[in-house]
């Protein structure tokens, strides 16, 4: 209470007061520090002492007495008066007091969310960590003393930490925020101890470390007069701490500062959250960026190389042409000259040939910007006559080179290739550079030595004709005989020709076209894409108005397409995948685009449409088409697909994006039942980030053995004795709890991760038997493994390797995984049976396989699936009892037991057994439990839920 100043009550209770009068505030039980003139009483203010006036109330320190002394009397009416006046004044007082408190507690409340607000946008800006960690510093500065203030993260799987933000004043340390700092490397680090205590704390530096039980250690820094840290958690975890401290403040922190640290703090770690995963999204951006980059710089170099092809191959037709059209020698030099000037710089040209009597060189054509004329001469030691007796192309600098006879002009750079006739050097075509900007290269020797050939044939072709038109006269007929020939040969060449340009025709429309059904691929489809996105963005851009431009994606998988490739073969899976193609083109528009995108998946690119109801439309039509019979290998079947469509958005800029969205329905269309369509959404966004975060999960717990096997007994149904048990794959997810392989065998199956979690798995239960069981253990073995040849190998290696007994193990294995190899499959199970690994075939009578070839397999016992053990006691019971009869029948033919799966009543167990199956597994018999049920007999049976 403010007593005192010029703000106080006393001043204003004085001012109501005679001159010279006395003021005295005490507590209402101290009258010690007071004379007592009289015996007046609190509860009687008006007493017989007519100089003393003493008033109480009940303010917020506690009861109170103010002591008025007077210079002279007052009457009772002039002290009532006065006191109804004081303890007017005295509530006015305190309920201003109280205001001013209550507008202190709204500024600062008003404060801290303004902080909270800055926090939040400084999460989701752009800013670099160290720039974003420096601002939110600033904030917690604006709410306490933080001019000494660092964030450590805290990684308790790796045993490690890392100061991510380090601000002080005295401390010299300078912490690399990447650099993970090992925990057994600072035993006697503050912060440490903060961490693993998980509960805030504040005072000096002496106290806390007490508090704690951390001695001093002065590596980690200078003592502070106060020091305040808090925890940052997820959920039930403490992941890092945040501390200030001052060096010349003592007492600056409390309950409140502390108070206030801690929410700020989990506000921190949010930013934290959200900026990592925003760099790790921006990281995996990048990544992508990189890949498309270098994809499209090899098929610029692909389309670089095809052009100098097609040049190379336009010059070789021109040469061959000229050897039959040019009307002279000289014009057929000048004009070979032309087509290698194209192919490279061939300014400085010229053509050497024996003589006759090899004995000079002639130069029947020379282009030459400094020797205009070469004369004949006889052979010397100069390049050309190297070329010419060593028989290989020669690429050099002249001014470089020794034991060689220069004549003419020195060029900067030569190049000279042999000229043959019939497998024997006849002359050399030459070009050389005078100047060293151009110089030739060993592609530019290899694309002259390829040219040299065709020009050879020329030249010996067209030295024929000049022969034959000089002795016309006496060799006439051997002069058509030639011609006709030639005409032949050229007829010949063009046909070669124009057989190349057709295969180049063929070759670019399989390198955008499906093999199979003839359809665009997916890199038509994507080129298709492309330009819609630009032509799109551009009405946009353009203000066209909303829908210019408009289009969707469908993303089409037909249903079931492995089931009927299981049953009826891949060939007849083509045929339907040929038919489901000509279905989609003939109920989509006529300017869409269909594409198959590889295996059974399709995809529609719908151009120009004003809505998504025209999409939805499209889809519906497309369902309807695929859903008419069609009969394939002597079976009537109904195709179906599940359709999903992505609506162009702004937001997209990639081709990609849009399929990735639509592949996202399309699954999100099969999970909803199949044979209909879905349209992506932000939840169908959301649940891919979901599916995200669970494959990241998947992995983490891949690395930190987070699977474990449950194992469910396997009964003998006459006298209900354990026999063995099956194990079955749990995962101890961290937030959600033991997971069900339901809840993530699609996912693990996706990006084949599920084979890791299986070998795990193995290794669990190969390790508990080494330790002994009573009967045998049974585990799945999906297909996927039987496609490797060396899985019987690895597990046995493991059996070995755990010193288990291989005979109490049992493989789990479909008729999916049993036909798809049979080959393989038999090698791999005659393996393991040599070794006392058995095999039992799970889900009997589900799949499509050939009960003919079942006796070749080495099968221990066929489990009976739980459809059919649950239709025992439905309204499909005589049905369930006939394929339950058939089974068992086959059974005992190929000399095998069975084991009823799924067994949950009395009655269906009973049925079974008297149907002639003598084991069981099911609710009724005994639950999944992380232990093996003992051999006992099993006492009363436990209740069905």
């Amino acid at each position: 209470m403010n007593w005192e100043g010029g703000g106080g009550l006393l001043p204003m209770i004085d001012a109501t007061l005679p001159p010279g009068s006395r003021l005295h505030v005490r507590a209402r039980d101290d009258r010690s520090t007071f004379p007592e003139h009289g015996a007046q009483s609190p509860s009687d203010p008006i007493a017989a002492d007519t100089h003393r006036i003493e008033l109480d109330w009940d303010g917020d320190e506690g009861p109170s007495v103010l002591v008025v002394e007077l210079p002279h009397a007052m009457t009772a009416a002039q002290r009532t008066a006065w006191m109804v006046l004081a303890r007017r004044t005295i509530e006015l007082h305190l309920a201003a007091e109280h205001a001013r408190a209550r507008v202190k507690e709204l500024e600062k409340s008003e404060q801290l969310q303004q902080a909270l607000y800055e926090i939040a946008d400084l999460a989701g800006s752009s800013l670099e960590l160290a720039d974003m960690l420096e601002r939110i510093h600033g904030v917690v500065a604006r709410l306490m003393y933080a001019e000494n203030f660092y964030i450590v993260l805290y990684d308790d799987a790796n045993q490690v930490y890392r100061f991510l933000y380090f601000a002080d004043q005295l401390d010299p340390f300078l912490p690399d925020p990447a650099v993970g700092i090992p925990v057994d490397s600072a035993p006697n680090s503050l912060t440490l101890a903060l961490i693993r205590h998980g509960e805030a704390a504040f005072g000096s530096s002496e106290e806390v470390r007490l508090r704690l039980g951390v001695p001093h250690d002065s590596r980690h820094g200078p003592d502070s007069d106060d020091w305040l840290g808090v925890t940052m958690r997820r959920d039930d975890s403490v992941v890092g701490a945040i501390v200030v401290q001052s060096y010349d403040r003592p007492g600056c922190y409390g309950t409140e500062e502390q108070a206030l640290l801690v929410f700020v703090a989990q506000h921190i770690l949010t930013a934290l959250d959200r900026h990592q995963a925003r760099e790790e999204l921006e990281r995996r951006v990048e990544e992508r960026t990189r890949a498309l980059q270098l994809s499209n710089r090899d098929l610029h170099s692909e389309i670089l190389e095809r052009q100098r092809a097609e040049k190379l191959q336009r010059a070789l037709f021109r040469i061959a042409d000229l050897s039959i059209t040019a009307e002279t020698l000289e014009i057929f030099y000048a004009q070979v000259h032309a087509v290698v000037n194209e192919l490279l710089d061939a300014r400085n040209f010229y053509i050497a040939l024996l003589s006759e009597d090899g004995a000079r060189l002639e130069f029947p054509y020379s282009i030459d910007e400094h020797d205009i004329h070469r004369a004949s001469r006889l052979l010397d030691s100069g390049m050309t006559e190297h070329v010419i007796a060593t028989g290989r192309a020669l690429l050099t600098e002249p001014h470089r080179m020794t034991g060689f006879q220069g004549r003419g002009t020195v060029a900067h750079c030569w190049l000279g290739v042999p000229l043959y006739r019939n497998n024997i050097v006849v002359g050399v075509i030459a070009v050389q550079s005078y100047s060293p900007e151009i110089s030739f290269t060993a592609r530019d020797q290899d694309l002259l030595t390829f040219v040299a050939n065709h020009i050879s044939i020329g030249l010996t072709r067209k030295q024929e004709q000049e022969r034959l038109v000089l002795a016309h006269a006496e060799l006439e007929q051997r002069v058509d005989s030639r011609t006709r020939e030639l005409a032949m040969a050229n007829a010949e060449l063009l046909e070669q020709i124009g057989e190349r340009l057709h295969a180049e025709q063929q070759l670019t429309h399989q390198a955008r076209h499906d093999e199979l059904t003839g359809l665009p691929n997916r890199s038509q489809l994507l080129d298709h894409l492309g330009v819609a996105l630009s032509k799109a963005h551009a009405g946009v851009h353009s203000h066209a108005g909303e829908g210019a431009g408009g289009f969707a994606v469908l993303f089409l998988d037909l249903d079931r397409f492995k089931l009927i490739n299981d049953s009826v073969g891949h060939s007849a899976g083509d045929d339907l995948l040929v038919e489901a193609g000509r279905r989609i083109v003939a109920a989509a528009r006529e300017h869409d685009l269909v594409a198959r995108l590889g295996g059974d998946e399709f995809a529609v690119l719908v151009n120009d449409i004003e809505g998504v109801h025209v999409a939805t439309s499209l889809a519906q039509r497309v369902l309807h088409s695929l859903g008419q019979a069609y009969w394939i290998a002597g079976r009537e079947v109904f195709p179906a697909a599940s359709v999903g469509i992505a609506m162009w958005q702004p937001r997209y800029h990639s081709a990609t994006d849009l399929l990735r969205d639509a592949d996202a329905a399309m699954y999100r269309a099969k999970a909803s039942g199949r044979d209909r369509w879905a349209v992506f959404d932000e939840d169908m966004r959301e649940e891919a980030s979901r599916i995200l975060d669970l494959e990241a999960d998947l992995r983490r717990a891949i690395n930190g053995d987070n699977f474990i096997p449950y194992y469910q007994p396997i009964v003998s149904l006459d006298g209900h004795h354990v026999v063995g048990h099956e194990a079955l794959l749990r995962w101890r997810h961290p937030t959600r709890g033991l997971l069900a392989p339901g809840e993530f065998i699609g996912l693990g199956e996706d990006n084949g991760l599920i084979e890791e979690v299986d070998w795990l798995m193995y290794a669990q239960v190969i390790t508990r038997l080494s330790r002994g069981v009573d009967g045998y253990v049974s585990v799945n073995v999906s297909p996927r493994h039987f496609r490797s040849a060396d899985f019987a190998d690895r597990l046995m290696r493991l059996i070995h390797n755990a010193g288990a007994n291989p005979h109490q193990l049992r493989i789990e294995i479909t008729e999916v995984a049993l036909f798809d190899d049979i080959g393989r499959t038999l090698s791999t199970l005659h393996t393991l049976r040599s070794h006392g690994v058995l095999a039992q075939l799970d889900d009997f009578g589900t799949g499509y396989s050939a009960l003919s070839c079942l006796h070749r397999f080495p099968i221990e016992c066929l489990k009976i699936d739980r459809s059919f053990v649950a239709g025992l006691t439905g309204e499909k019971q005589a049905e369930s009892i006939a394929v339950v009869r058939a089974i068992q029948a086959l059974a005992g033919t190929l000399g095998i037991h069975t084991i009823g799966e799924g067994i949950e009543t009395e009655a269906q167990r009973d049925i079974l057994f008297e149907l002639g199956c003598q084991r069981g597994q099911g609710f009724l018999l005994g639950r999944p439990a992380p232990q093996m049920r003992q051999p006992e007999l099993i006492a009363p049976l436990e209740p069905v839920e």
